[in-house]
């Protein structure tokens, strides 16, 4: 998987949170359309974002963009971590 593809896998993942906590806002995207997501700031990923959309395109069938305005840091939810070290023999 490469950067593009990484980036679009979470921003989806964030993107599938928030239509579980805004189910209003799911209700206003087409059955069956393409959902591109764009990043703002980011624009060499919207151009491949854009790109992706062109290539998965059928006539008749809705391209939704998604632009991402602003979003939290990711932050760990780990609360406690160990080390250890080791030499390898």
């Amino acid at each position: 998987m490469n950067v593009m593809e990484r980036k679009n896998t979470d921003l989806v993942k964030e993107f599938n949170t928030y239509i579980r906590e805004h189910p209003d806002f799911a209700d206003r995207i087409p059955n069956n359309a393409i959902v591109i997501m764009q990043l703002e700031g980011d624009e060499e990923f919207n151009k491949w974002g854009i790109k992706l959309a062109k290539s998965h395109a059928e006539n008749g069938r809705p391209v939704i963009y998604v632009r991402i305005k602003k979003m939290k840091p990711i932050r760990s939810r780990i609360e406690e971590l160990e080390l250890q070290q080791q030499v390898a023999s």
